[in-house]
C-alpha cells in the first residue's frame, strides 16, 4: 500500500516536469535565425521605386547610419558649427578602440564613424531634447529608451538596442533631407549633407553612410549603407541592408558599401 500511495506523487511530479519543459521560453527562441537582405533604390524627388530586392520593411538597429540624423540634431542644436568645429580631443574615459583614439571633428566623425563623438553630442543634448528630436523626425520606431535596465538610451540606443529603422524608412528620411523638409534649420540640413562621405560608382557620385553592429548578443552581423547618388542631373536615394545569420567579419558596413558601389551602375541605367 505504501508503494501504491507514492504513485500519485510520481505522476504529479512527472506532469509538472513535462509542463515545465513544454513551457520553456527557449522553445520560442529556438527557431533558426534568418538572413535579411534588402536593396532599395528610389527616385529622390518622386519616391518611385526604381529597384527593390529582398525584405525592405523589417526594422533593425540603425547602427552608425544614425550619424546622419544625429548630425542634423547636432547642427540644429548649435553643438556642431561647421565642417571642422567643434574639434574634440580624445579622453581615456571614452574607452574607444585604438583607431578612434584621436582628435575628431564633424567631417572625421562621419568619415571614420567615431562613436565616442556621437555620445558626446547626445550627452550635451540631454535625454529630453534627444528624444524630442528623434520623435519629431519620425525616425523608425523613435524609441531611444535604450536597453532594459541599463539606462543607456542617451549613449547607446541606436546600437543594437531600442531604436530600430527599416530600409523603407531610411529612404523616406533621406528624401525629406534632400528636399529640405526636415524640421530643423536650413543650415543644419546643408551642413549634414556636406559632411556625409563621398564615393564614386561608375558615373554615379555617391554620398552615403555605413553602419555595422552585431545583433542578438553577437549571433548575427549587420551591415548598412544608406545615402543618395547623382548622375547627369538625376538623383536617387538608396538603402542596402545585410544581416547574416552567422556573425561574419566586422565591420560589415564596409563590405556592404563596397558591394553596393560595385552593383549600382548595373542596377540603375
Amino acid at each position: 500500500m505504501r508503494q501504491m500511495d507514492r504513485y500519485p506523487f510520481f505522476i504529479a511530479v512527472t506532469l509538472l516536469l513535462m509542463a515545465w519543459m513544454l513551457g520553456l521560453p527557449m522553445r520560442a527562441q529556438s527557431a533558426p535565425l534568418k538572413d535579411i537582405h534588402c536593396t532599395l533604390i528610389q527616385d529622390a524627388t518622386s519616391g518611385a521605386t526604381l529597384y527593390q530586392d529582398g525584405v525592405c520593411d523589417q526594422r533593425v538597429s540603425p547602427a552608425s547610419t544614425f550619424k546622419v540624423p544625429l548630425a542634423l540634431i547636432g547642427y540644429d542644436a548649435g553643438i556642431l558649427s561647421d565642417h571642422h568645429k567643434p574639434s574634440w580631443d580624445y579622453k581615456p574615459e571614452f574607452n574607444a578602440v585604438n583607431r578612434d583614439r584621436k582628435t575628431v571633428d564633424p567631417t572625421i566623425w562621419e568619415r571614420d564613424s567615431i562613436i565616442w563623438y556621437s555620445r558626446e553630442i547626445t550627452r550635451r543634448l540631454g535625454s529630453k531634447s534627444f528624444a524630442g528630436y528623434v520623435a519629431k523626425f519620425g525616425y523608425g520606431n523613435a524609441d531611444v529608451s535604450g536597453s532594459a535596465g541599463k539606462n543607456d538610451g542617451l549613449t547607446n540606443s541606436w546600437v543594437d538596442s531600442s531604436l530600430e529603422v527599416s530600409p523603407v524608412e531610411q529612404t523616406a528620411f533621406l528624401r525629406r533631407l534632400l528636399a529640405g523638409k526636415m524640421p530643423v534649420s536650413a543650415k543644419a540640413q546643408e551642413m549634414t549633407k556636406a559632411i556625409i562621405p563621398t564615393f564614386e560608382a561608375g558615373d554615379w557620385t555617391v554620398k552615403g553612410k555605413t553602419g555595422s553592429t552585431a545583433l542578438d548578443k553577437n549571433k548575427r552581423s549587420l551591415g548598412w549603407f544608406v545615402g543618395w547618388a547623382e548622375k547627369d542631373g538625376r538623383r536617387i536615394v538608396f538603402a542596402r541592408l545585410v544581416v547574416d545569420a552567422k556573425r561574419g567579419d566586422m565591420p560589415k558596413g564596409l563590405t556592404t558599401r563596397a558591394a553596393f558601389l560595385k552593383d549600382l551602375p548595373g542596377l540603375i541605367k
